[in-house]
């Protein structure tokens, strides 16, 4: 990383699904992973193109069943270009030697270039650069600039672009027994020679796709298509050091765009009617621009440079182009095809940073979970439930798409998958809701659509919860918790874990948190929504109850992941590290040795400790005396520290979590986690996860570990609450908000100094209320503070 630049220098097979992730361009309408356009699918690259929310569903027999799965769909592929001199072969890393290759990814542009030399023998070489975008001011746009300069020969080039429409779900190793043939009935065409097409549909959803390229060289262009592939091609005379250019430009429409007739005709359009590279360059170019404004965001140093890129792909997955569609957070991105471009929970990491920035994207987002409120709330009747239960996995309609059985590739056995009982989601979707309507100052959501969402959640947990006579408590039973790892008691027969205090205790922040929203609507509103839900002040008196009476259990001191959790055997953590190096994925390393982690006090990744993530010490001590609990600093304290040495941290948001807490705790080991947080992609630090899409809620996390963790940043109440905890590794620090109508405000923490600047505006002041004093600053004003140690 070089400033704004993520460089890539070399060739090298091994690392080529990294770099293909991490150079991903995307606008979030569709994303392309960063494949070198003259290179097919195969074991070493693997060029996708993802439309966000454009699924499709197969069934594929595994283990002696039909399994049923819904994927993002890889869409044709809009890339290829391949070139060769004329009757020689074509020219890829694999089939010719490579002098030199450099892959940058210009973060500031939204630019790919590649530059290669390829050696032809007998002194010549053919010099490669090519300029990519994907369009961020027109959405359905993408654009590939490809010059070709020879060295020490005079030749003739063959090139030849092309609509690839028999592309497969291929990109993740282990699903490649499931069936990933999701296109069907492609079709080609030519408008002109320079001006072909594309057409196919998904095979059970539907879904239309057009696509059309023009293509523009110095040299006449033809057109010859075979089956599934639009093709053109044009040849090229070459002198030395004379560069040739070819331009290649792509529209890309579904059925789901809203204004247009027909896919393909309102591709052929735009296509026809793009201008060219350079002018297109240009509004791509106004439109990075203006999103970095927005997104400001000024940290020192090699964690800057990284943060930079986590935010690159943030804003190309979730950009103001994703606030017109219905779409959620893929956790991986629109960058590959691991966890099947579902929407788990990861929204919960990625809305808090979005809220302050661009919270239209935000309202979209929740937007997309209200529409499938409906199915929740079906899904909850089927489990014999009232109120909504949000699936742990959702894709195009809200059903449950968790897979029922997956792959250990340490065993190769394929296991029964137990995850659709973490139903902890609904409570991100309602924090998300809270967190959203408080930083937005949005009362028309949170008395709509976000009140209809809270009060059908909260209804869930009530409807939940089982009064124990022994316990003289509520408790919640046959659940998981965002650990993972646990999904049943030892040798039980039957799945789940009761009383997880993660979702126990969040399940009664919902409920509370409901209810002050619901006792505070407008009285029109708040009679409309109790008719039309059947609310009534005996189901009020039950959610006070249950939200003052959940069961959070404790052992030798520090509280329990879940009922039970102290009596569970010690893993010896060292004995495992000895053996297998690596054991993020300890579950797995067990299953294989025919043991289960059920039976070891271990975790995958920060459970209990999300408590600390997403609350601050003030709220959660607020919520443990609430449910009739202590929670003191020693007692936190102690309970950080038991579950720090149990824990493997198989995911990249648990290095996020505990870097969080530990800086809120004020610890030296802090950064220790913050950095694996940063690097967890870039180092690929989950062992060749990267590869297969990016990890987009670690990446939202680590900027928001800047932007509200380190600085104690809180929206409530109607103002910005601050309390700065000192992190000697990052002391120095910036970013702008957009907060209740305010554009860019900026906040600056200078080791010891805060600086806030409030932008001309007709809005009223902000109040900043730190834990010694209040201010309020009014628009155009600057100011100044000395933070107390």
């Amino acid at each position: 990383m070089t400033g704004w630049t993520w460089e890539y220098e070399g060739y090298d097979p091994a690392d080529e699904r990294l770099r293909e992730s991490l150079c991903t361009l995307g606008n979030g309408y569709f994303a392309t992973r960063g494949a070198l356009p003259e290179c097919a699918a195969d074991d070493i690259h693997h060029p996708g193109t993802y439309v966000a929310g454009c699924y499709n569903r197969l069934t594929s027999e595994i283990a002696g069943r039909r399994v049923e799965n819904e994927d993002l769909v890889n869409v044709p592929n809009w890339l290829p270009l391949r070139f060769r001199l004329v009757d020689g072969d074509w020219l890829t890393p694999e089939t010719a030697e490579v002098l030199d290759h450099r892959q940058m990814v210009h973060l500031a542009s939204g630019l790919l270039e590649r530059r290669t030399r390829y050696a032809l023998g007998e002194g010549r070489v053919l010099s490669v650069r090519q300029q990519r975008l994907v369009h961020m001011a027109d959405p359905h746009l993408a654009a590939l600039r490809t010059e070709f300069t020879a060295e020490g020969f005079t030749g003739d080039l063959d090139v030849e672009a092309a609509l690839d429409g028999g592309v497969t779900n291929s990109g993740v190793a282990r699903y490649r027994d499931l069936d990933g043939r999701h296109l069907t009935a492609p079709d080609t065409g030519s408008v002109e020679p320079d001006l072909v097409w594309l057409r196919c549909r998904t095979r059970t959803s539907d879904i239309r796709i057009g696509m059309a390229a023009r293509l523009r060289a110095d040299a006449p262009v033809t057109d010859r298509h075979e089956e599934a592939r639009a093709g053109q091609r044009v040849r090229l005379g070459l002198l030395p050091g004379r560069t040739v250019t070819v331009d290649k430009t792509v529209a890309l429409h579904t059925s789901r765009d809203p204004a247009i007739s027909d896919p393909l005709d309102a591709a052929i359009d735009r296509v026809a009617a793009a201008p060219a590279f350079d002018d297109l360059l240009e509004t791509h170019l106004t439109a990075w621009d203006q999103l970095w404004r927005r997104a400001e965001l000024d940290v020192p140093g090699e964690a800057g440079d990284i943060l930079r890129l986590h935010l690159f792909h943030v804003l190309q997955t979730l950009s103001p182009h994703t606030a017109e569609l219905d779409v959620g957070v893929p956790a991986r991105g629109l960058h590959g095809e691991a966890y099947r471009g579902h929407v788990f929970w990861d929204e919960l990491f990625v809305l808090p940073y979005l809220n302050l920035h661009f919270p239209e994207v935000s309202r979209a987002l929740l937007g997309y979970r209200h529409r499938r409120l409906d199915r929740a709330c079906a899904a909850a009747r089927a489990a014999g439930r009232r109120g909504a239960l949000y699936p742990w996995q959702s894709g195009s309609d809200g059903r449950e798409e968790t897979q029922e059985v997956h792959l250990n590739p340490r065993s190769g056995r394929w296991l029964p998958d137990h995850s659709r009982l973490q139903r902890h989601v609904g409570s991100a979707v309602a924090y998300n809701v809270w967190q959203y309507c408080e930083a937005s100052g949005d009362a028309e959501f949170l008395h709509t659509k976000g009140a209809e969402m809270l009060l059908q959640i909260a209804r869930f947990w009530a409807d939940s919860a089982t009064w124990d006579e022994r316990l003289g408590r509520h408790r919640i039973l046959g659940v998981m918790g965002p650990d993972e790892y646990h999904d049943a008691y030892p040798d039980a027969l039957r799945p789940g874990l009761d009383d997880n205090a993660y979702t126990n205790v969040t399940a009664a922040w919902v409920l509370s948190r409901t209810l002050d929203v619901v006792r505070t609507l407008p009285e029109p509103r708040r009679r409309e929504l109790a008719e039309r839900t059947g609310l009534d002040a005996g189901e009020l008196e039950q959610w006070e109850d249950v939200s003052r009476t959940l069961h959070v259990p404790f052992h030798e001191g520090v509280i329990s992941q879940f009922e039970g959790y102290g009596d569970l055997a010690e893993l010896d953590w060292e004995g495992y590290r000895h053996r297998y190096g690596d054991i993020r994925r300890l579950d797995r390393i067990l299953e294989a040795e025919d043991d289960t982690v059920n039976r070891y006090k271990a975790s995958k990744q920060a459970d209990l400790l999300m408590l600390g993530y997403l609350f601050s010490p003030r709220e959660l001590r607020g919520l443990f005396e609430r449910l009739g609990y202590r929670l003191d600093d020693e007692t936190w304290h102690r309970t950080v520290d038991h579950y720090l040495h149990r824990t493997s941290h198989g995911s990249t948001l648990s290095g996020l979590v505990h870097g969080w807490v530990l800086a809120r705790a004020r610890r030296a080991a802090a950064w220790t986690y913050c950095q694996e947080a940063l690097r967890g992609d870039i180092a690929d630090l989950q062992g060749g996860t990267t590869g297969e899409g990016i990890h987009l809620g670690a990446m939202a996390g680590t900027l928001d570990l800047v932007q509200r963790g380190l600085p104690g940043l809180e929206t409530r109440e109607g103002a910005l609450w601050l309390d700065p905890v000192p992190l000697p590794e990052l002391s120095s620090y910036g970013f702008s908000l957009h907060y209740q109508g305010h554009w860019g405000v900026q906040l600056r923490l200078e080791r010891g100094r805060l600086e806030v600047t409030v932008p001309h505006s007709d809005r009223e002041p902000i109040d900043i209320r730190l834990p010694d004093r209040v201010v309020c600053v009014a628009p155009g004003e600057t100011y100044h503070l000395l933070l107390a140690d």
